[in-house]
């Protein structure tokens, strides 16, 4: 059995105190890796997601070149769909596309349930290889959660305004929540499998979730984020929440029984904390930023550090992922940087 020796990114997540603050990249493991190319020159996403050997290799890649505290498991929000009856397929230059999406409540009781032993044993495998033989820091599991998930099966794919998915949780509410609940008994069980499989911790991707207001987000998607929440609690692993351009909901989920608010770069750390939320924290470097001069892109990481370092409870991340063009090399130097300008910094409060 592998030991995390390295586990400030638990810690963190506990609120507990670290000697330095520990770093992971949304999309770390990916496109703007030279050996991620080269492997997907041979291999689609969903051909390397099912050859745990090669999903390893690419989960683990970003550790042993950039020295982060976490890997996060390599695969797509799509990987369970198929599982309860989605046809999907990922079209490189367009992302994932839905051929038989929702439109009635019909489609929805079509849905049917995941059996992670069964339908994801490939994910499962990956999850015990790392776990057990290769890593020495913590695995991050994931999922998409319901209102990202359902805006694909409703658009047919990704959307710019998410018109489709709205007029459908407008039109159709029975419906809609119907869809909501299969989509967390979804989530509940693959997450868990994840889990139970090895990972040490999980975040739950909201993506587009911004595209909601408050109130619906409160009477559309809190109370099955709070079933979700609730039930993946009982396995006593850190619950992180991240959506893009949704800080206007951070609030809401400080209610939820999770232990990580992720921020994008629209809400400073210090902002955050002085709204009242209380849980850890995560962010929020925007990843343009990594394409800027190192002058600059340092200026910003040592503001977000000083904020971050105010109390314990905060992991270094991007406010979204790391863009195709940016250079292995900056990542690696960046990486190091974060931990020794908290390591100094840390020591001294």
């Amino acid at each position: 059995m592998s030991k995390i020796a390295n586990d400030s990114l638990l810690k963190a997540a506990r609120r507990e105190v670290t000697n330095r603050v520990p770093v992971w990249y949304m999309r770390q493991a990916g496109r703007s890796q030279p050996e991620y190319r080269k492997l997907k020159e041979k291999y689609s996403l969903f051909e390397i997601t099912h050859q745990p050997e090669l999903c390893a290799y690419v989960t683990r890649l970003p550790v042993e070149n950039y020295d982060v505290d976490a890997a996060i498991l390599y695969k797509d929000i799509m990987t369970p769909l198929p599982s309860i009856g989605v046809d999907v397929e990922i079209l490189t230059g367009k992302g994932p596309v839905i051929h038989n999406p929702i439109r009635s409540i019909k489609d929805v009781e079509q849905l049917g349930k995941i059996h992670p032993e069964e339908d994801i044993p490939y994910v499962l495998e990956t999850i015990k290889l790392l776990t057990e033989e290769q890593l020495t820091v913590p695995l991050i599991g994931f999922s998409g959660a319901p209102f990202t998930l359902s805006s694909y099966l409703i658009e047919g794919g990704p959307s710019r305004d998410y018109k489709k998915t709205k007029a459908f949780m407008y039109a159709e509410p029975k419906a809609w929540f119907t869809l909501m609940d299969k989509l967390g008994d979804m989530i509940i069980s693959y997450v868990k499998a994840q889990i139970h499989a090895g990972a040490s911790a999980i975040q739950i991707f909201d993506s587009w979730v911004g595209a909601l207001n408050i109130e619906d987000y409160r009477f559309y998607i809190k109370p099955i984020m709070e079933r979700i929440f609730s039930e993946l609690k009982t396995e006593k692993v850190p619950l992180i929440m991240f959506g893009v351009g949704a800080t206007h909901l951070a609030l809401e989920w400080n209610d939820l029984p999770l232990d990580v608010v992720g921020l994008d770069w629209r809400m400073p750390i210090s902002e955050a904390r002085d709204k009242g939320i209380q849980k850890a924290l995560q962010g929020n470097l925007d990843p343009a930023l990594l394409l800027a001069p190192w002058e600059v892109l340092q200026k910003k990481v040592m503001s977000i550090l000083d904020e971050g370092m105010q109390q314990p409870g905060y992991i270094f991340n991007l406010g979204h992922g790391v863009f195709p063009e940016v250079d292995p090399e900056t990542l690696k130097r960046l990486t190091a940087f974060i931990h020794e300008y908290s390591e100094m910094n840390l020591i001294h409060r």
